[in-house]
């Protein structure tokens, strides 16, 4: 397959589109309900460590996106995993307006589960048309996998 540098880069930047809109919803530093009202477990990763994590997962994404949108023409099961990856987006998305938006640990808890399960429906769906598509995503998993027992034990914790 031949490098396609504007699909590419447009396969990248619909990732981030959804990774800015998330993070509109990120508290400021010093946010009062985040910061001084949540308890938070001793493990809670620090601050710094969520824009570059959340960077490269977007960005892992994108090329993910890049290498299924390339084979459109030759694989008829791109729609359906496109279908799947862009609820996973949607989810992503929704995980942060429920969490920080609404202040609802509990609401949260409920999207990210569905999150995962739509992040391995992706996975699935991705390496039958590109293996190296779906590997990429599996760093995500890992990541959401954390992030939901962290989500569920903020929850029990409030």
């Amino acid at each position: 397959m031949k490098l396609n540098l504007p699909k590419l880069a447009l396969s990248i930047a619909f990732c981030f589109l959804f990774a800015f809109a998330g993070g509109t919803f990120t508290p400021q530093p010093g946010s009062e309900w985040y910061y001084q009202v949540l308890n938070k477990p001793s493990w809670n990763p620090p601050d710094w460590l969520f824009p570059p994590a959340w960077t490269l997962f977007f960005l892992l994404m994108g090329i993910a996106l890049y290498l299924v949108v390339m084979q459109w023409n030759t694989n008829k099961q791109v729609k359906g995993a496109l279908i799947v990856f862009g609820t996973q987006l949607f989810l992503n998305l929704g995980w942060s307006a429920l969490f920080f938006g609404l202040h609802s640990p509990l609401f949260a808890l409920v999207d990210i589960a569905m999150l995962w399960l739509a992040i391995v429906l992706t996975i699935v769906k991705f390496r039958e048309i590109s293996p190296l598509a779906g590997n990429l995503l599996v760093p995500y998993l890992l990541w959401v996998s954390f992030a939901s027992f962290l989500n569920f034990t903020i929850w029990r914790m409030n």
